[in-house]
């Protein structure tokens, strides 16, 4: 198959390069403009992300981005708009057929802008620009990219681009091999192909140019296994995977952080292959049709993609019910943070594991190695899953009242949803109007977190000047 140019395309790439100097000009312009109206970081992250997929939308609504020259619809660009820069990868229509080269596009890009995040590119093109950083925008860029302190911010920043573009190309590269040597793709379809799907699976979005995802690689290591690495490697987080390039061999020196992400990683990664080796061994509609290096291979795919990759070698409505629990379960924990993954993170896990140990053990302090959680951090993490929790809960009834379906698939659709994890029971078409516009707030409230997006509403934090008299509550 050769690569589609829609019409008109070649025309509008000359006017945009004829316009660039001007457009970043503007651009400038407006970005400080936009930046001096708000005083908390994360106002200016939420209504970053809300801008992009308001452009999304608006560029998707373009009669050439769809493969019948028609305009797709306000609807169908806002939930897929939506879906891409909150690197979810849930979709109401076909990406391969419905769009057409300049749609597939403007997808990646909202896909890449996503998974770095607006502040984060915005930082860089400050630096390139002007070569210096102000204060401000330092406190935008840390609020972003989770960095721990202000004065490395830009060094973050490069770090951050430079290493993501340097992991797409790798997998870019092993998958267009893949594509042109093994199945037989024409060079420009094959690089197409690679670079589309490196995108998608590192920023953990899960877009795919196939009608059935990449089902039709289940038994293929190469593809399966490249995706499968650039889904785990954007969804450690940028913090984690820089202090492992500088201290992989000695996990002794490793910061909580880490320890606790790689770990809960590990953990979760092996059980849920184990978990899916056991529930679905012997269903015929999905690993019981394959061998057994094609059963262990398609399990783990299977377990590392909830991390909210939304890529599925397998057929997910053919799972047993079991399984779609687990799932559920992966989507909702997520990937590690302040990287391309979604979810409640597996920080948050993590601490609040630490937090209930520490309260069955009767500790007064909860403590991680040989560090101790402070008491903000506790809150921020009961805070998190609580207000998931309590979210998905709502959205899993909304849906219930809105849609034909069950419990078990409306319940894997909103956490999907939430956790920006895009695998899908194959309801998703069928929730109607109501049912999509609900899905769009679940999921970019679960790509600005709901601590983020609740801060952003708050025109300044507030600190109490004194202390009220203690008082035991009972519990339980």
């Amino acid at each position: 198959m050769s690569v589609r140019f829609p019409p008109g395309s070649a025309l509008l790439a000359v006017c945009a390069i004829g316009h660039a100097g001007r457009a970043v000009k503007v651009g400038t312009f407006w970005a400080t403009a936009f930046l001096g109206r708000f005083q908390h970081p994360a106002q200016v992250v939420t209504t970053g992300f809300g801008l992009a997929v308001l452009l999304g939308t608006i560029l998707l609504t373009v009669p050439i981005a769809t493969t019948s020259g028609q305009s797709a619809g306000w609807l169908v660009a806002l939930f897929t708009a939506t879906s891409a820069v909150c690197v979810t990868g849930l979709v109401i229509v076909d990406t391969e057929t419905h769009w057409s080269l300049l749609g597939e596009v403007v997808i990646a890009g909202l896909i890449q802008i996503g998974g770095l995040g607006i502040m984060t590119l915005a930082t860089l093109f400050t630096v390139l620009l002007s070569g210096r950083l102000g204060l401000r925008a330092r406190i935008f860029a840390q609020a972003e990219t989770k960095t721990l302190s202000m004065s490395d911010v830009r060094h973050v920043v490069r770090k951050v681009v430079i290493f993501s573009l340097a992991c797409e190309a790798v997998a870019a590269i092993l998958l267009t091999t893949r594509f042109l040597l093994g199945y037989g793709e024409p060079l420009g379809r094959a690089l197409y192909l690679g670079i589309f799907h490196a995108i998608s699976a590192f920023n953990n979005a899960g877009f795919a140019l196939w009608p059935d995802n990449v089902m039709g690689f289940v038994s293929d290591p190469w593809v399966c296994l490249t995706i499968a690495a650039a889904v785990i490697i954007g969804g450690l987080g940028f913090p984690v995977v820089f202090e492992l390039s500088r201290a992989w061999r000695h996990p002794s020196r490793w910061s909580v952080l880490t320890r606790i992400t790689v770990g809960l990683t590990a953990v979760l990664l092996i059980g849920g292959t184990v978990v899916f080796l056991c529930t679905e061994w012997r269903n015929p509609r999905t690993l019981g049709a394959l061998d057994d290096p094609g059963k262990v291979l398609a399990a783990f795919f299977t377990a590392v993609m909830p991390r909210t990759a939304g890529f599925n070698s397998l057929d997910i409505a053919a799972m047993n019910p079991t399984s779609w629990l687990a799932t559920d379960l992966l989507m909702f924990v997520g990937g590690g943070s302040a990287g391309t993954a979604g979810g409640i993170k597996v920080t948050t896990f993590g601490l609040l594991a630490f937090v209930i140990w520490a309260e069955m053990r009767g500790e007064p302090e909860v403590n991680i190695g040989h560090r101790r959680l402070p008491a903000s951090a506790q809150r921020q993490a009961v805070s998190i899953g609580l207000i998931s929790v309590a979210l998905v809960a709502v959205s899993t009834y909304t849906l219930l009242a809105l849609t034909p379906h069950g419990l078990d698939r409306v319940l894997f659709e909103a956490v999907s949803a939430f956790g920006t994890a895009g695998l899908s029971t194959g309801i998703t078409a069928d929730v109607g109007p109501a049912g999509q516009v609900l899905l769009v707030l679940l999921m970019f409230i679960g790509r600005t977190g709901p601590l983020t997006l609740g801060s952003a509403l708050a025109l300044k934090e507030r600190t109490r000047r004194y202390q009220l008299p203690e008082e035991r509550v009972i519990i339980g």
